[in-house]
């Protein structure tokens, strides 16, 4: 089984930016989709960004419709370590965030009234990281 450790969050001034880190550990780590999910008080938890496997899948990436263009998903699998670069953070974007290993190694997304990341679909989780975006 696969074992995540964020790292990274903190308390940001609006059109700021964080890079978060999820170390990953375990034989399969690198062939494992490993996606990004956060979750505001009060709110279900919610699929921001993943990426598929690039040792045994394409490396794609997906992100949701409020983070495109803000935020960056990329691996290093050399130092088993998954990133999230945010930019232009906002303060809806204050949540916990939690990285987890997806059950395969393919970024799977569904489509309902927007694509989206299901969180049935992953099998371990970090423990969270705190992301404040206030001024």
């Amino acid at each position: 089984q696969v074992q995540l450790v964020e790292s990274g969050g903190g308390l940001v001034q609006p059109g700021g930016s964080l890079r978060l880190s999820c170390a990953a550990s375990g034989k399969t780590s690198d062939y494992n989709a490993i996606g990004w999910f956060r979750q505001a008080p009060g709110k279900e938890r919610e699929g921001v960004s993943c990426i598929s496997s690039t040792t045994n899948s394409d490396g794609r990436t997906y992100y949701r419709d409020s983070v495109k263009g803000r935020f960056t998903i990329s691996r290093d699998n050399a130092e088993n370590t998954v990133y999230l670069q945010m930019n232009s953070l906002k303060p809806e974007d204050t949540a916990v965030y939690y990285c987890a290993a997806e059950h395969g190694s393919f970024c799977r997304t569904y489509s309902g009234s927007n694509y989206y990341l299901s969180v049935y679909d992953y099998g371990s989780w970090g423990q969270g990281a705190q992301v404040t975006v206030s001024s």
